[in-house]
């Protein structure tokens, strides 16, 4: 049997060469995948047991169709007698109405919880990927995370619902028919349950090589996913470069992963079955030769032959189908693997339980002996910074690339914690209050301008939720983008494309500007916003600039001239460290 095990191990599993661009899973056991999602079908448990009520019910009206069936042979072709037809009829006609009725009821309860389940599973995990730490989704591939969305989601219900309802279905189906065949002859469904055992060798033995193909399947669909997401959204720099045939090869080259793995699957499947056609025709033979035997010995109609026949065929079908479904269990909890692994993932930022929300916030910010390092980092990015920027003052931070600039504007918006020191808004350690509630109170503003695949207005009313048309327009006409906007084929309702590809780059960030100044929070943080921008873009954002500084607390990050003269004072940092604060006489006017 051992050596048996090793052979299908290496024909089944596919070729470990290829792409390694998304991990493998932590392999998890069945039960603790069941217990984990099983939570989410609660809140439909009344549906989830009509439906179970109904698939229980479902092969007791088929087990009495087939009864039917005898009786149409032993009273009414046997004697020739037509009598009983009339009345056996109009059983066939009530049992068919009603199963058919019952069986609409099953398939519809069915899809009904299972579209319902997948949509709280769903919801919750992209609920939960959008909470975790940027470098946690930054060390992941964007494909893999929607094939983990979509498809390995969907596998979940298979192993939760369709599992249970499945296995009740055919334990019921064992019962009505093998009772059946048990009341026909007890000595012919004695011999046709000789090879149930077989089917039950058969299954454990190939369940172990359906998991490992299932899991190096799933695994490179997300490959795949991955390749074609992170080509297509670079595509720019792809054919700027000519590299249009390497990423088209690299595209083929996980198909073909993916083919190996479906290959491996595919074995399985087609030793499997016949193997257990085998087993099954062994029974039947084993039947029809005892039971003519005890045909031509009185002690059984040919309506009962006929008909345990019929049942035999019946409950061979749930046999078959309990040893299918381990393999099919199997595959399913590859892909709820991949689901839990996310789902295991905790955000490094999280609400203390004693937190409290900031009101609106004055605009005090102080760090105070601020040390960071990133994770898996050797060198802290930020080493004892201690910076107070007083309400309504503009401090531009500059310094080398690397210096730690940028891990200063995460800090603030809480993207990171601090390992020692603290982070205050008003003398409030950011660690105190609630995420959403620091958010609320510090914009941001970047040199890579994020926008949606929306309209102009929808892009800056982003911004603020409940944000009116005139709000939306009296911030691009402070951003000074109401000009090039009105001029756009359909004015506000123009659709920039994905990343705001169809704008210029100077208006792209005039939009962000717009949507910062909709915001309207009393700390801003300005990362690179001039970054490239041609010398007229940049010129033209200028005086946008400096009115969504007016007034607000900004820590401003640019190696730009005209963007450090906004601020009453710069700060340089190097090497984690602020080295040096120069006071400006003046700040520019915009």
């Amino acid at each position: 049997m051992r050596h048996l095990s090793q052979r299908l191990r290496a024909l089944f599993t596919p070729p470990s060469g290829g792409s390694d661009l998304v991990a493998e899973a932590p392999s998890v056991r069945m039960r603790a995948l069941f217990r984990h999602f099983w939570p989410f079908a609660r809140p439909y448990r009344a549906a989830i047991a009509a439906g179970l009520v109904v698939s229980v019910v479902l092969p007791a009206f088929e087990a009495a169709e087939i009864w039917l069936f005898k009786l149409v042979i032993d009273d009414v072709l046997v004697p020739r007698d037509l009598a009983p037809l009339v009345w056996i009829a109009g059983a066939y006609l009530a049992i068919t109405l009603v199963g058919g009725l019952i069986s609409f009821l099953d398939d519809y309860l069915a899809a009904w919880v299972g579209e319902h389940f997948l949509l709280e599973i769903r919801a919750a995990l992209f609920g939960h990927l959008q909470r975790l730490s940027l470098d946690v989704l930054d060390r992941r591939r964007l494909g893999d995370l929607v094939t983990r969305l979509t498809s390995d989601v969907q596998a979940i219900e298979s192993l939760v619902l369709e599992g249970v309802a499945d296995g009740a279905a055919a334990v019921s189906r064992l019962i009505f028919f093998g009772g059946a065949l048990f009341l026909i002859s007890w000595k012919l469904a004695a011999v046709s349950l000789v090879v149930v055992p077989f089917f039950w060798w058969a299954a454990r033995r190939f369940s172990g090589v359906v998991k490992r193909a299932s899991r190096e399947k799933r695994r490179r669909s997300g490959s795949l996913a991955a390749v074609a997401e992170e080509s297509l959204a670079n595509a720019m720099l792809v054919q700027s470069l000519n590299r249009q045939a390497t990423e088209a090869e690299r595209f083929r080259r996980e198909n073909v992963a993916i083919i190996e793995a479906e290959l491996a699957s595919t074995r399985i499947r087609s030793l499997f079955g016949p193997l257990v056609d085998v087993v099954e025709l062994a029974g039947v033979v084993a039947v029809i030769g005892i039971g003519t035997w005890l045909l031509a010995a009185g002690d059984l109609t040919l309506g009962g032959l006929l008909v345990f026949l019929t049942y035999l065929s019946q409950l061979y079908r749930p046999i078959r189908s309990l040893s299918k479904l381990s393999q099919r269990l199997f595959s399913a909890s590859a892909g709820a693997e991949r689901v839990l692994e996310l789902l295991s993932e905790d955000p490094r930022v999280v609400d203390a339980p004693d937190a409290r929300a900031l009101a609106h916030a004055r605009g005090d910010l102080e760090l105070r002996d601020v040390t960071y390092t990133y994770p898996g980092a050797e060198q802290p990015a930020l080493r004892g910074v201690s910076l107070h920027v007083r309400p309504g003052e503009v401090v531009a931070v500059v310094g080398p690339s690397g210096a730690g600039k940028s891990t200063l504007a995460r800090l603030l918006l809480r993207f990171d914690d601090p390992e020692h020191g603290a982070v205050l808004v008003d003398g409030h350690d950011l660690r105190t209050l609630t995420v959403a509630s620091v958010r609320d109170n510090v914009g941001l503003l970047l040199q890579e301008t994020m926008l949606p695949d929306a309209t102009v207005r929808d892009v800056i009313a982003y911004g603020r939720e409940g944000a009116t048309d005139a709000d939306v327009e009296a911030a691009a006409r402070a951003a000074d983008a109401h000009a090039f906007i009105a001029a756009l084929p359909d004015g506000y309702d123009t659709r920039v494309g994905q990343r705001g590809r169809t704008l210029s780059g100077g208006q792209r960030q005039r939009l962000a500007v717009a949507r910062a100044l909709i915001r309207d929070t009393p700390v801003l943080v300005l990362d690179e916003p001039t970054t490239g921008l041609d010398a007229a873009a940049r010129d033209r954002l200028l005086g946008p600039l400096g009115r969504l500084m007016a007034g607000r607390t900004a820590i401003l990050i640019s190696h730009d001239p005209g963007v450090v003269a906004h601020a009453d004072r710069v700060v340089r940092v190097e090497g984690g460290r602020v080295v040096e604060a120069d006071p400006l006489p003046a700040r520019a006017t915009a």
